[in-house]
């Protein structure tokens, strides 16, 4: 009796299980299930959708499948986005052998699941199969020029960082064995939307990959997360692989937005102090615009991941954000004036170590208590 069950959980042992990061896909997440049933008949495989809390209830809409299909799961993430660490969670939560990444716009084409798998299983040394639209046979469907151009130079900054030669370094659709990916993780940048470009620059040893071409699909429900903070965030991500190490890239993005907040405090100290303003009002005031187009900047991009949304919650940021600045504005003039009195050095090298001094500090207590507690 006991080599039955064993023998009947053994044929029930997960095959494969398929990440699908979404955000506001909930038409599609039924239609998606359906499409992975025909393409993986014969396959034990799971569903596992990581939302970041979708306003349209794409997580709603996967629950309402999991109740009535356990081959479906849910990761709702709150307070937090991005589609590579989101894809990063989903790897690390199956037991399943073998993990694809798959999105959920319905552009990949799902029946080329099996042949991934089917590749992994004939060669063990084997690590990453990629489906591809840049070799023979592959395409990129109803792409305009413009897409094209900005794809193709996309794939040229990618090679400057990839340890391989890869046709389709932006792909996001291949599959990896899942215990190369948890040795992974712990280095993984996970910034960004090209998580197999973070999992390929990353390993230490080159991953043995093919690649296997699709024709990528027009979109028929809902809008493309494409835009100008996702193409940023891919050149934060090459940056992180670059020079990460060095300067994080998350400190680096902070430091551009304060040397904008710079301009922005000239641009109004200028405009106040010419219309015939009082000077340290006029200061006062561009110090304020400063730090809330910084605010708002650093907002939308450096911590784009924790992002504040909501009127109660930005002016309680805005109000931390500004107290945090102020006392760092404090610390900068402070440690400036140290220096130059310890090392009777020069006023601009004194002042360069305040102003790092004080981009530390802003950035440390911003990252805590500003963007830290929601």
């Amino acid at each position: 009796m006991l080599m039955t069950r064993e023998a009947g959980h053994a044929a029930d042992l997960l095959d494969l299980a398929v990440v699908i990061p979404t955000f506001n896909e909930a038409a599609n997440v039924p239609r998606l299930v359906a499409l992975l049933d025909t393409a993986l008949a014969g396959l034990v495989w799971e569903a596992i959708f990581v939302d970041d809390d979708s306003p349209d209830g794409t997580a709603d809409a996967a629950r309402a499948l999991a109740r009535a299909d356990r081959r479906v799961r849910v990761i709702q993430r709150i307070g937090r986005r991005g589609l590579s660490s989101a894809c990063v969670e989903g790897m690390c939560a199956t037991a399943a052998p073998l993990v694809a990444v798959i999105d959920g716009d319905l552009q990949h084409d799902e029946t080329l699941l099996p042949k991934m798998v089917a590749a992994l299983r004939a060669d063990p040394a084997l690590d990453l199969v990629i489906g591809s639209r840049f070799v023979a046979g592959g395409g990129t469907g109803a792409w305009d020029r413009d897409r094209v151009a900005k794809s193709a130079f996309a794939t040229k900054l990618a090679r400057a960082v990839l340890k391989a030669e890869l046709n389709d370094p932006m792909s996001g659709f291949f599959m990896i064995r899942s215990e190369i990916v948890r040795g992974l993780v712990p280095a993984l940048s996970a910034i960004g939307f090209k998580i197999l470009l973070d999992i390929m620059t990353t390993a230490r040893r080159p991953l043995n990959f093919i690649e296997l071409p699709y024709s990528f699909r027009t979109r028929a429900v809902g809008e493309s997360k494409l835009d100008h903070v996702v193409a940023m965030e891919y050149l934060i991500a090459l940056y992180d692989r670059l020079a990460g190490r060095i300067v994080p890239a998350r400190f680096a993005l902070f430091a551009c937005v304060g040397a904008f907040g710079v301009l922005v405090h000239m641009a109004i100290l200028g405009g106040a102090w010419g219309l015939g303003g009082d000077f340290l009002a006029s200061q006062i005031l561009a110090a304020f615009g400063a730090m809330t187009a910084n605010f708002f900047l650093n907002n939308a991009l450096t911590y784009r991941d924790r992002r504040l949304r909501g009127t109660r919650a930005l002016i309680d940021g805005w109000v931390s954000f500004c107290a945090v600045c102020a006392v760092g504005l404090v610390a900068n003039i402070g440690v400036a004036g140290f220096v130059h009195e310890a090392q009777h050095g020069s006023w601009a090298g004194s002042a360069l170590v305040g102003v790092l001094v004080g981009a530390v500090w802003n950035y440390a207590l911003s990252s805590r208590f500003v963007w830290g507690r929601y």
